[in-house]
């Protein structure tokens, strides 16, 4: 079983829409679990998730509560998981036409952790080319919005996600894998909502990606990086 870990907070307007593409770009649905990890929403998401599960009874459908955090989320979610594989997933992130049986092929192939290549639901053409470059292997071409799928065992073995960062739980997960040489890009591409940018501006949000990288690279710590969030991005 593949278990599918959605952290979510607001998201109303797409999380079903999201849970009935991954139901119908999957080979075979019926090997998949769904594990939606709430951090506190106010809108509508959780009273549309419950009516959505008691309307399709014959998919596996979990609803949690966790304290906000997509870090803290997305581990708490793997706690419940049932699945050998882990697979996880941001709200707006849609990976390709049957999925599942690329993951798992993946895994066959002897490759325990990965994702997709990744595409923004945009035409601006940076965003066209921060998309061409994530088909390398490069950790600095990875990210959070490509998805993340890992075994079970993998996870526990590193350790999962870092609960204790309040940002970057994605790269330092990642990060973790890379040092292993455990890690694989799938050649299909998933689509993410280019929400985000569209929000703060491209080159804005992608000058402060940059600098958080770099700020990073030169040593800033984790309270150091989350401050210069909170003052630029927030």
């Amino acid at each position: 079983m593949l278990s599918i870990v959605i952290p979510v907070l607001n998201e109303e307007s797409s999380i079903i829409q999201l849970i009935a593409h991954l139901n119908n770009f999957a080979m075979d649905a019926s090997r998949l679990e769904y594990i939606i990890v709430d951090g506190g929403s106010r809108d509508k998401t959780l009273e549309l998730l419950y009516n959505y599960s008691e309307a399709h009874e014959e998919m596996s459908i979990k609803v949690i509560s966790s304290e906000k955090g997509r870090g803290k989320q997305l581990h708490n979610g793997s706690k419940e998981a049932t699945g050998d594989i882990l697979y996880f997933l941001h709200a707006d992130s849609y990976p390709p036409k049957n999925y599942d049986q690329l993951i798992i092929e993946a895994f066959r192939k002897g490759h325990p952790a990965g994702c997709f290549r990744m595409k923004f639901k945009s035409w601006h053409p940076w965003l066209i080319i921060i998309g061409w470059f994530t088909r390398f292997s490069w950790k600095a071409s990875r990210g959070g919005d490509q998805s993340q799928y890992i075994t079970k065992e993998l996870y526990v073995d590193i350790g999962g996600y870092n609960t204790q960062i309040p940002i970057y739980e994605d790269y330092d997960l990642i990060a973790r894998l890379y040092d292993r040489d455990q890690y694989y890009v799938i050649p299909k591409w998933l689509k993410t909502s280019a929400r985000r940018y569209e929000e703060i501006g491209v080159f804005k949000l992608q000058w402060f990606y940059i600098t958080i990288y770099w700020r990073k690279y030169r040593g800033a710590t984790i309270d150091e990086l989350y401050e210069y969030y909170l003052s630029k991005c927030d």
